[in-house]
């Protein structure tokens, strides 16, 4: 399909999905983005969806502000993939010993590793810029900086929620490795200590939602914001890289005799801001739950943990800025899920999964997300599909 167009007070909404099946709490959401004063377009990918804060599956262009709570708490979270030489034939029948080797290597939930990674000790993971970004440290938020020990050792780490790691395979056969996860609990304290500060400035005290409170250009507040949210977006960059090091390397040991190579890694962010020029304006182009898709680019697009995922390539669509969805998008809440699902449910939905089956992840059930395929359809006009990935493993935090 290609956009619908609906009114808004500033701008227009253009939304790639089917206005009649989108919640009303969220709609609402998106015509109250469509009231800031600072906004220049307005778009809407097909896996929104009500958002704390900000709708995901947003795309909000403004010319010289942005709002905090649009990029979300969870800063530069995106997805990594690489497809490797193995194929289905060189699995093994029963995946649970490759799930638990995954398990040990990389933390998952509120885990952490005991110490800081030394990235010289990663095998094919390229440092440059490593230093730096710690060096930076110092020049973030006052009010995380008590926090570096927590984010070093988190580097490298899963997290909980939707982030998960996967084995999985195309249609051809061939095996793809595939993570997902972001910044996280620096990322998600320096989103709150900026969203705080910006709810309370003068100029956003008449906004129809404080929700939506944003810095604008040539302010103290707003230097310091686009400071710490490239820091927190080049920290989740490298947790996903260091993540993806340490799996090659479980990958590499269990298959040794198959003598494992790996292709080009794939990488893109869905909670993030990018400087961008459109109509001959320089614009704050702020995605929350999508991706860039421009022309030729190779963007994620994943299911829920029992369906599979998309290796997308971008058509330049500039009607979306140039974007994406950036998953199937949730049709329930997690509370929904919990009581409409049981693990029997789960258990069912995620057969042929080496995964978790138990009350745990149960809100992560694929029931509680809208089917990939419809959601791929329904943004032909942005993505081509470049190949379909079903996963075989799925570690989840």
């Amino acid at each position: 399909m290609s956009y619908v167009e609906m009114p808004g007070a500033k701008v227009p909404i253009r939304m790639w999905a089917d206005p009649a099946t989108v919640e009303d709490v969220a709609l609402r959401q998106l015509r109250n983005t469509a009231t800031l004063p600072w906004i220049e377009g307005l778009a809407v990918m097909p896996d929104v969806h009500y958002g704390k804060g900000a709708t995901v599956g947003s795309v909000i262009a403004m010319r010289g502000a942005v709002c905090p709570a649009a990029v979300g708490v969870d800063i530069g979270c995106g997805m990594s993939a690489v497809k490797t030489s193995l194929t289905a034939n060189d699995l093994p029948g029963d995946l649970s010993g490759l799930r638990s080797r995954i398990e040990r290597a990389i933390p998952v939930g509120r885990g952490m590793h005991d110490e800081m990674l030394d990235p010289g000790r990663l095998r094919g993971f390229t440092a440059t810029g490593w230093d730096d970004l710690w060096a930076r440290f110092d020049g973030i938020a006052e009010a995380v900086r008590f926090r570096q020990e927590r984010a070093a050792k988190q580097m490298g780490t899963l997290g909980s929620g939707n982030h998960f790691i996967e084995v999985c395979l195309d249609s051809t056969g061939s095996v793809w490795l595939m993570l997902h996860s972001g910044s996280r609990n620096i990322g998600k304290e320096l989103a709150e200590h900026h969203i705080g500060v910006a709810r309370g400035l003068p100029h956003n005290q008449d906004l129809i939602d404080r929700d939506l409170a944003v810095f604008v250009a040539d302010t103290p507040e707003m230097a310091a914001y686009r400071n710490d949210l490239f820091w927190a977006q080049e920290y989740a960059k490298y947790n996903r890289t260091v993540m993806m090091a340490l799996l090659k390397d479980v990958v590499r040991k269990e298959f040794a005799k198959a003598g494992v190579t790996f292709e080009r890694e794939i990488s893109c962010h869905h909670n993030y801001v990018a400087e961008e020029r459109y109509d001959g304006m320089d614009l704050l182009v702020t995605r929350k739950g999508a991706i860039r898709a421009g022309s030729g680019e190779y963007g994620i697009i994943p299911g829920s943990m029992g369906t599979g995922s998309y290796i997308v390539k971008g058509l330049g669509n500039e009607k979306s800025f140039n974007s994406a969805s950036h998953g199937a998008g949730r049709r329930m809440s997690r509370n929904a899920a919990k009581r409409r699902f049981s693990t029997r449910d789960l258990e069912e939905q995620t057969r042929g999964v080496e995964c978790r089956k138990d009350s745990g992840v149960v809100d992560e059930i694929p029931g509680a997300y809208k089917p990939i395929e419809q959601v791929i359809d329904q943004q032909r006009d942005l993505v081509e599909v470049v190949a379909k990935l079903k996963q075989v493993v799925c570690v989840k935090g």
